[in-house]
């Protein structure tokens, strides 16, 4: 037991900082787990949403035990002079020989630090195991390249050791745990609906998630075409582009708003008219925002009504969000609902 909790007492600091550092990611990443969940099952389920949670949690506890502490200072091994990799797949034979039992847990420490990872790949992403030997070996890949570059250039020298065996060990761990999910699903099986149905209820969350996902196609279609103009004329010239009379600033008002207003055009208005009411973001969260069905110009009028509200949005955003949160809530639809249907 001494040797388990000395090998284990070096990890303490990393897991207290996967702790701190779990809320902040998982806030950062709770519109895309939504839209997530929302396209694979046409719906939130409790399980699902806890589950992807305590994914976050342990790709969170995976980044801090393999990539920190941090190294500070300016002396010492792996600052001074660096650490050179490990590439000798037969190395931990030697490390046992030498070590013992630390040796035996390290090696037993990187199969159970990706088996969470096997696990979570056939339970919850649902992949076979040819995608999660390709999926551990890349992750694995990814932090082992980290180590060796001092976290890709953050460090002029590599702060831990590259290490072939930990790339051998970890995939067999995400084997490993692949096949611990598939032992689960024999003794308590996943429901594996078919393609979820595009719903004309859509809640407020839903349509939330389908909303931030067309703001960002919007966004990038916006900003795209400015900067690579400007960035070209920048690597070619050497100078920030501006139209005669005008400068950088007024000039990227002058390409901006064309594009924002024709993104905007195309996504809400042009894509959701010939695909029965669904943005893109819709598509993806399978909703429509044609919660009744309309022809004629019922439905001219319910697309003019809803770009109206979404401008006010644009223009207004925190007034209007509240505006139009409290409104939901008490009436539970959006102010075009209520337009006449056919």
């Amino acid at each position: 037991m001494g040797a388990i909790g000395s090998f284990l007492s070096g990890f303490s600091g990393s897991f207290k900082a996967a702790l701190l550092l779990w809320p902040f990611l998982s806030f950062a990443l709770t519109l895309p787990i939504l839209a997530y969940l929302y396209h694979r099952d046409g719906g939130l389920r409790l399980s699902s949403f806890l589950a992807v949670y305590l994914a976050v949690l342990y790709l969170s506890g995976l980044g801090c035990f393999t990539l920190y502490p941090l190294p500070s200072g300016n002396a010492g091994l792996g600052i001074t002079y660096g650490i050179a990799p490990q590439l000798n797949p037969f190395a931990f034979i030697f490390d046992i020989a030498k070590d013992g039992l630390k040796a035996v847990f390290q090696i037993l420490f990187n199969l159970v630090l990706f088996l969470p990872l096997g696990f979570i790949a056939k339970r919850l992403l649902r992949l076979n195991l040819g995608r999660t030997v390709i999926l551990s070996l890349v992750v694995t890949i990814l932090i082992e390249t980290a180590q060796l570059t001092g976290f890709f250039g953050l460090y002029p020298f590599a702060y831990r050791t590259f290490d072939v065996d930990d790339i051998l060990f970890n995939t067999l761990g995400g084997v490993a745990g692949w096949w611990c999910g598939r032992a689960l699903n024999r003794l308590f099986p996943t429901d594996v609906p078919g393609p979820p149905s595009v719903t004309r209820k859509p809640g407020f969350v839903r349509r939330c998630v389908a909303f931030w996902v067309d703001l960002l196609i919007m966004g990038l279609c916006t900003l795209l075409p400015w900067l690579l103009i400007a960035l070209t004329r920048e690597l070619i010239f050497d100078q920030p582009f501006a139209l005669p009379g005008l400068d950088a600033s007024q000039t990227e008002q002058i390409f901006i708003i064309p594009c924002a207003l024709a993104s905007f055009a195309v996504i809400e208005v042009i894509i959701p008219w010939h695909h029965g009411g669904s943005t893109p973001g819709g598509k993806l969260v399978h909703m429509t925002f044609e919660t009744v069905p309309r022809t004629g110009w019922k439905r001219v009028l319910l697309y003019a009504t809803r770009s109206v509200v979404l401008l006010f949005f644009f223009m207004t955003p925190p007034f209007a969000a509240i505006i139009l949160g409290a409104f939901y809530l008490i009436a539970r639809k959006m102010p075009y609902d209520y337009l006449p249907a056919a």
